[in-house]
């Protein structure tokens, strides 16, 4: 079973706990290796089982305590599943819609609900940049409860290389800074749009920001000093999702 970083991305495999993941991965036709379930909660999961047997997926039973000695949850769901790994290169995808870059943020929950997110407000792609998550951690895969599997998500060590990738059409940015930027509510966000945040403790830097077309700060009326980044990014991508809608 898969559990670390750099075994996850040399072998293209990760791990699902649950039977949510387990549903959603099958559901959008992800390729399994296969799903270990604990031979007491074989009945509970007999449904699913069904689905994924008769998909060709290998089920295997474990004996008690198996799952939770390799699963990630302090308290797992006695139903893990190994799959390949939906990853997606920026060679592949055109810098198109709503796209999201996030540098260098490290916290799986925060780096899942800006996935679930994106995909809820459609999207193009999420980019991660820098040291961020890894996005198939098992406590991020659990954060996106499945919308991994809806999007592409891309892994890419440069933000450079991700700007340079999104500029090539000529299309604008916006780097999201505390103050001093633009009014997010007062903009014409044009169709095609991208969006930059770092992590609500360090944001960007003055030299990333510089990679961006324009800076953007969210208004608050409050005092709170700033948002949890997946608030932020949220904010950001309900927005293009409006933008995108009025245009057409």
């Amino acid at each position: 079973m898969v559990t670390k970083r750099s075994l996850r991305w040399s072998e293209g495999v990760c791990v699902l706990e649950g039977p949510d993941l387990i549903d959603a991965a099958l559901v959008a036709g992800v390729e399994f290796e296969g799903v270990f379930v604990a031979n007491d909660a074989t009945t509970k999961f007999q449904s699913l089982v069904d689905r994924l047997e008769d998909a060709g997926v290998r089920v295997f039973a474990l004996e008690p305590g198996v799952i939770e000695k390799i699963a990630d949850a302090t308290t797992p769901q006695p139903i893990l599943g190994s799959v390949r790994m939906p990853m997606a290169t920026l060679s592949e995808i055109s810098p198109v819609g709503t796209v999201i870059v996030l540098h260098a943020v490290r916290d799986p929950g925060n780096v899942g609900t800006v996935i679930r997110s994106a995909d809820a407000s459609g999207a193009t792609v999420v980019i991660l940049t820098g040291h961020s998550v890894d996005p198939f951690n098992p406590k991020t895969l659990r954060a996106t409860a499945g919308s991994i599997f809806h999007l592409p998500v891309v892994v890419c060590e440069s933000l450079e290389e991700a700007m340079t990738w999104f500029h090539r059409d000529g299309a604008p940015s916006y780097a999201t800074v505390v103050r001093g930027g633009e009014n997010l509510d007062e903009i014409a966000l044009p169709a095609n749009h991208l969006f930059l945040l770092g992590t609500e403790a360090e944001g960007l830097s003055e030299s990333e920001v510089a990679l961006a077309t324009h800076g953007v700060t969210i208004p608050m009326s409050g005092k709170a000093e700033s948002l949890n980044v997946s608030i932020a990014a949220a904010l950001t991508l309900f927005a293009g999702q409006r933008a995108r809608h009025l245009i057409r």
